[in-house]
């Protein structure tokens, strides 16, 4: 053997293989990004988007406001139906947690975290409903049920269920499966990716060690004006003193000051473009832009908000529920929008005053618009003497010669 190919074979030997650099590799990257030495410019998940996470919290936190009522169909109109089930479903939906949090931690999945879909999973005890348990989204897939041709599956764990033994609330439903969610991630996602940039680029030009407030042209002088610490000895030298405010004294043929206005954040429209992006994400998501910090509050624009965007995710959770909880056909679960809208209490007292004149309200539901402890006495309807029905107008003693 000859001693190129002997020195060959032995620096092959002695070489790493190729899975342990790739191995090596990999280990030296993921240390990077663990020591945030390396900024991902890339995919970003939505709810790591503060004014994405912000409009949705709001949204969901509104729906953990609403109180849920079970109605009877009637002949003369619906009634609210008071039992263990309706206090289960409005009181209390989970042993471990409050009302409030329940829906909104639903509300927050069909918003974020599960791109449309949420899923709750009751747990009873023989036939009555004991627990409602929200399902994290990173646990539940689902899976068409190409048998049947247009039903699905959904997977906890790994672990099949029928859909009908569990709830499944979905928003803005997938053109090709109209069972699944399709949520707001393709629509805002290169807004997310702007609002992400204009963040990292303000950040990084905070922290940028080029805005000086001044430069200063020297004559160069050889070998101490070409290394740094000759730099640092004629600033230390020249444009440095002793007491705070002295003036400068330098020589006039060797030096040249002039001001400098730093590059701001303005001159980049960083600003412009941060808001107008925040009203476009809060657009997709359906908020008012005020609700993300941008312009000012409107009361008619928030009513509209309550009445359109939680109007929807409350109207699809009472009708998923109602699916999937109430046996009864005269039944149905309501959730009271009514109660999120912004009146003053002139606007209340106005309404309700109107009502009460024509029998339409007692004096106690008025009071309790208002916050205010019902009064004995105050639960009779109760109008004025000239409203009649109208076919019993000519009754009127006044009209027949008495008083």
């Amino acid at each position: 053997m000859s001693t190129k190919q002997s020195t060959k074979k032995k620096r092959e030997k002695e070489s790493p293989s190729k899975e342990a650099i790739k191995a090596e590799a990999k280990k030296q990257l993921l240390a990077l990004i663990q020591n945030g030495d390396i900024e991902c410019a890339g995919y970003t998940s939505l709810d790591h988007d503060p004014t994405i996470l912000t409009a949705c919290q709001v949204i969901a936190g509104l729906v953990g406001l609403v109180s849920w009522h079970i109605m009877e169909n009637g002949a003369g109109g619906d009634r609210r139906i008071k039992n263990e089930l309706s206090r289960k479903i409005d009181i209390d939906p989970n042993s471990f947690t409050t009302r409030a949090d329940f829906y909104e931690a639903i509300a927050m999945n069909m918003l974020l975290y599960g791109n449309g879909n949420a899923v709750v999973r009751p747990h009873t005890d023989n036939g009555y409903l004991r627990d409602l348990e929200v399902v994290p989204m990173d646990r539940v897939s689902f899976m068409p049920d190409n048998v049947l041709g247009y039903g699905y599956w959904i997977y906890i764990d790994g672990v099949r269920y029928d859909p009908r033994d569990l709830l499944h609330f979905r928003l803005h439903p997938d053109k090709q499966y109209p069972w699944k969610g399709t949520g707001i991630k393709v629509a805002i996602k290169d807004i997310a990716f702007n609002l992400k940039q204009a963040a990292h680029t303000e950040k990084s030009f905070m922290s940028s060690d080029y805005k000086p407030p001044i430069i200063v042209k020297v004559q160069a002088m050889g070998e101490e004006f070409q290394t740094k610490e000759g730099r640092d000895g004629i600033a230390e030298d020249y444009l440095k003193t002793s007491k705070e405010g002295q003036p400068w004294i330098i020589p006039a043929d060797m030096m040249e000051v002039q001001s400098v206005k730093p590059l701001t954040l303005q001159d980049l429209a960083i600003a412009d473009t941060v808001k107008m992006n925040k009203e476009t994400a809060a657009s997709i998501v359906g908020v008012p832009s005020f609700l993300v910090g941008v312009g000012e509050f409107k009361k008619d624009e928030y009513n509209n908000f309550i009445q359109t965007t939680v109007r929807e995710i409350v109207n699809k959770i009472q009708q998923t529920m109602t699916k999937g909880l109430i046996l009864s056909p005269n039944w149905y679960l309501k959730g009271n929008v009514w109660a999120l809208l912004d009146w003053d209490v002139q606007q209340i007292t106005s309404v309700f005053t109107a009502m009460g004149d024509r029998g339409w309200v007692t004096g106690n539901e008025a009071r309790d618009r208002i916050n205010l402890e019902p009064k004995e006495g105050l639960d009779e309807l109760k109008v004025l003497e000239n409203y009649i029905p109208a076919d019993m107008s000519g009754n009127q003693n006044k009209l027949n010669g008495g008083n």
